[in-house]
């Protein structure tokens, strides 16, 4: 029995970056806090003309007509910011994260970090009716990059830097914690393994721990709702169905967009000023539309708003959100998301039965997250933090469920990578354990191997093992069994001809440290070797030092490993026939397998 072979593959750094990763929970924090207050100064400065960082809502401007500029000036500041600042500031943030990780190395720029958050505020503070929690992750997850490369650390360390300062600093914005891990588990990290997980987790708890000093503690919008019945279950089936075909409309309708501002022909830097003019005609006839609206989806969840204005809302909402975020401006999508999906439920409450109306609006909300983002269970729990309902869970569960699997069903891709795919690059968004980390090398090596005695001339190798009947590209070289090098055609034919016949193959290996493999070696650890050292086989070793060679291991071998997941996913086994006879105690059953 085998008992060296452990669940995970980690070793001390990952205590290193976990120690960073918790220094980089309290700086997403303290950027977080930097961001919300910037935010406010430019609120302050747009629509009321004074220099403060108090919490005002742009909806209680006085501006009048002026209104109708407001955006526009934002919207031409925020052009300017990306055209000869950096254009990675344009969107709303979590694409461009995700890009960076799978397609940039996680690297970001300094810029980035700068001037994202300036950019956002600036959006945002003029009435973009966008959320922080973009703009933060995007923020975080450049201070978590240029971290990393600091310490010049790993791809895939840099990685987890990267994501954990990036949830950090969701968890600092909205006080969920437990939802950021989830975030960075269904769309972020693309892995479950500890040495991702574990940082995460420890970001987002010192973010959890840290928040209040700078925020305040409790949940966003505390709410306390009554526990729904049976019927209730349909209704929040009909409340995932309608939040996914809302998801799948403004998917494409925000896409649509963002193609005619492409036909335009003037320079992209003045899209985001142009997305303004339309923010500009919704605020003014609809001031509680602008700005981040965190006061207005409080009020949608604790059904403080008549159905009329709940409609105006969520229409101009809508709309000035689709446009100015197919302008190509900088602003996040969650926070929009919530105020639409709590309005549905705002509206559609009243007529769903099976329990209490005010669990709908939270319902609806939770749906409208899971659907458009793709990311279920990260909305379950995002809308228990952000509440502390704990009755609604099960409703949630449903609603968020029904959601995901109808965006799923009827949406290529969603909202976050349909940008990227634009980009020329495509997203998988189903990921499973690795065959090749499931499986060991001693599981799918040769055992019986085909060796050459040290002592054997050149000659005769290449007379018995190289001749027309070749059946490798290389052999390992032995002597008593232990390893010592291994040979092929090219270099014994590399010795002169008159010292081929006095030259032992064993000679050809002196100083040579050939790439082994060991038997309790991961296949994907070994695959990884091949593809790195263009080799096609390696000898197995029972040990570094004794070397004493136990198999070899080939490209073939490895395959081997997917043939089981294949055969899972393809072979399907069903009841063929089932007889039963008339006063006998028997069943007849047959199975027969067939492949997709």
């Amino acid at each position: 029995m085998n008992t060296s072979k452990g669940d995970f593959a980690t070793d001390t750094r990952l205590l290193r970056i976990t120690f960073i990763a918790a220094t980089l929970g309290v700086m997403s924090t303290l950027a977080a806090g930097f961001l919300l207050h910037l935010i406010r100064f430019f609120t302050n400065l747009f629509f009321f003309q004074t220099v403060s960082i108090g919490n005002h809502s742009p909806s209680t401007n006085t501006l009048g007509w002026w209104v109708l500029v407001v955006p526009v000036i934002g919207g031409l500041v925020v052009g300017l910011i990306a055209r000869f600042g950096s254009e990675q500031i344009r969107g709303h943030g979590i694409p461009e994260a995700i890009e960076a990780i799978l397609f940039g190395k996680s690297k970001m720029s300094p810029k980035v970090a700068v001037l994202k958050p300036l950019a956002s505020a600036i959006a945002i503070g003029s009435g973009g009716p966008f959320g922080a929690e973009g703009p933060i992750i995007m923020t975080g997850g450049a201070i978590g990059s240029l971290i990393a490369q600091y310490f010049h650390l790993s791809s895939g360390e840099r990685k987890t830097l990267l994501v954990a300062g990036a949830v950090a600093g969701m968890t600092a914005v909205f006080g969920t914690p437990v939802a950021a891990v989830l975030l960075a588990v269904e769309l972020l990290l693309f892995e479950l393994r500890p040495r991702s997980l574990l940082p995460v987790a420890v970001a987002c708890a010192v973010a959890g721990f840290t928040r209040p000093l700078l925020m305040g503690a409790g949940p966003l919008f505390p709410l306390q709702t009554l526990p729904l019945g049976p019927i209730g279950l349909a209704s929040c089936a009909v409340a995932g169905l309608m939040t996914g075909a809302l998801s799948w409309a403004l998917s494409s309708w925000l896409y649509k967009v963002e193609d005619l501002f492409a036909r335009l022909p003037i320079h992209w830097m003045w899209w985001p000023a142009l997305g303004g003019i339309a923010v500009g005609i919704g605020g003014y006839f609809q001031p509680r539309a602008l700005g981040v609206g965190y006061d207005v989806i409080g009020d949608l969840l604790l059904n403080h708003l008549t159905v009329s204005v709940v409609l105006a809302i969520v229409l101009v909402k809508a709309v000035i959100w689709v446009i100015a975020l197919g302008s190509g401006t900088s602003g996040g999508v969650l926070a929009p998301l919530l105020m639409m999906g709590a309005g549905l439920g705002a509206v559609f409450g009243p007529m769903m039965p099976g329990g209490d109306p005010a669990v709908w609006p939270l319902v609806f909300m939770a749906a409208a997250l899971g659907g458009m983002m793709r990311a279920p269970i990260m909305a379950v729990v995002f809308a228990f933090e952000l509440t502390h309902d704990a009755n609604a869970l099960l409703p949630l569960l449903t609603s968020a469920a029904v959601s995901y699997g109808f965006t799923v069903l009827f949406m290529r891709r969603s909202i976050l990578t349909e940008k990227i795919a634009r980009r020329g690059y495509h997203i998988y968004r189903e990921y499973g354990i690795d065959p090749l980390e499931r499986h060991h090398v001693d599981e799918v090596m040769t055992r019986t191997v085909k060796t050459i005695d040290a002592d054997a001339s050149v000659t005769d190798a290449l007379e018995q093992y190289f001749d027309s009947q070749q059946l490798h590209r290389a052999y390992p070289i032995v002597r008593a069994g232990v390893l010592v090098g291994m040979v092929d055609r090219q270099m014994l034919i590399a010795v002169a001809q008159d010292d081929a016949r006095t030259t032992s193959v064993g000679d050809l290996c002196v100083g040579q440290h050939p790439d082994v493999a060991l038997p309790d070696e991961t296949c994907r650890l070994v695959a990884a070797r091949l593809a790195s050292r263009s080799l096609d086989r390696v000898p197995v070793v029972a040990d570094e030092t004794g070397r004493l060679l136990v198999g070899i291991v080939s490209r073939h071998d490895l395959v081997k490993p997917s043939l089981s997941i294949f055969n899972e996913e393809r072979q399907r086994e069903q009841f063929r026939s089932v007889s039963l006879t008339r006063g006998k105690r028997s069943v007849d059953v047959g199975e027969r397998t067939s492949q997709r």
